[in-house]
């Protein structure tokens, strides 16, 4: 089994391996954002860019910042849209003098805590007539996700991993609507199981490489740690994700949205 080592910074790369897979949850979050000339937009956690590039499509003539602090992410969507606004900033603590008409976050706010406290902060950013739009997955409802939780509390890596699922903040529906009507006065809320088709069980591995389980693989000290900790990974995935009868193996991934509107 190949390893792909896991950096502090993100892989811009190994991130848009899966495009398709990253990038249909913002342009079904947009389509469903009725806002036919916002001014200004700003992208949480834009990435390399990739669906910053859905909000361009969707309102060309708007003016559209997108921020993240990863430094490779920010350098990878320059490198391909060097004619957009980025900027390297951090999503909790965002440092711009402005409100903005749409608020977007695609699958971003799920790595950052206190989400009561960090709705209030983004309330803040939109402007009168403006609304936010967030989607985030639901990690820990899914079979995968559970499993990695599982293998991190095992005698062999919770000395490493044990605490590394308390690094992510995902709620239910409930509480984010209870959040959200008491700061905005129409609210939106809808979950979608999207179901990957993929080429293998190790295409699942591939896709969560770079996202869900990038922090667990980082708190392990050595190569050989890491290849062996996603070696018990793979056999819950082999067990949990069983071949179709022609190859292919589906990945159903489970993801929340909101639209909440001044």
């Amino acid at each position: 089994m190949e390893l792909i080592m896991a950096n502090k910074d993100w892989n811009p790369e190994l991130y848009l391996k899966y495009h398709n897979e990253r990038t249909q949850p913002s342009i079904d979050l947009i389509s469903r954002i009725n806002f036919s000339n916002p001014r200004n937009i700003i992208d949480i956690g834009c990435g390399p860019g990739n669906s910053t590039q859905i909000l361009v499509d969707r309102w060309p003539k708007s003016k559209i910042v997108g921020i993240d602090n990863s430094p490779a992410m920010i350098q990878k969507a320059k490198n391909d849209f060097p004619e957009q606004e980025w900027k390297i900033m951090d999503a909790n603590n965002i440092d711009i003098d402005e409100q903005f008409d749409i608020v977007f976050s695609n699958a971003t706010i799920q790595w950052l805590p206190n989400h009561e406290i960090l709705l209030k902060k983004l309330k803040k950013l939109v402007s009168e007539q403006g609304l936010l739009a967030v989607q985030l997955p639901l990690f820990w409802d899914m079979p995968l996700g559970k499993s990695i939780s599982q293998i991190s509390r095992n005698e062999h890596w919770k000395t490493f991993t044990s605490e590394v699922s308390e690094l992510f903040t995902i709620h239910n529906s409930s509480f984010y609507y209870d959040q959200l009507s008491k700061l905005f006065s129409s609210v939106e809320i809808w979950e979608t199981d999207y179901i990957h088709i993929l080429d293998s069980q190790l295409s699942i591995l591939a896709m969560i490489r770079s996202t869900g389980l990038k922090p667990f693989l980082e708190k392990l000290e050595n190569d050989y740690d890491k290849i062996s900790f996603e070696s018990e990974v793979f056999n819950t995935i082999r067990k949990e994700y069983p071949f179709q009868k022609n190859g292919k193996v589906l990945f159903p991934f489970k993801r929340l949205f909101f639209i909440a509107g001044n």
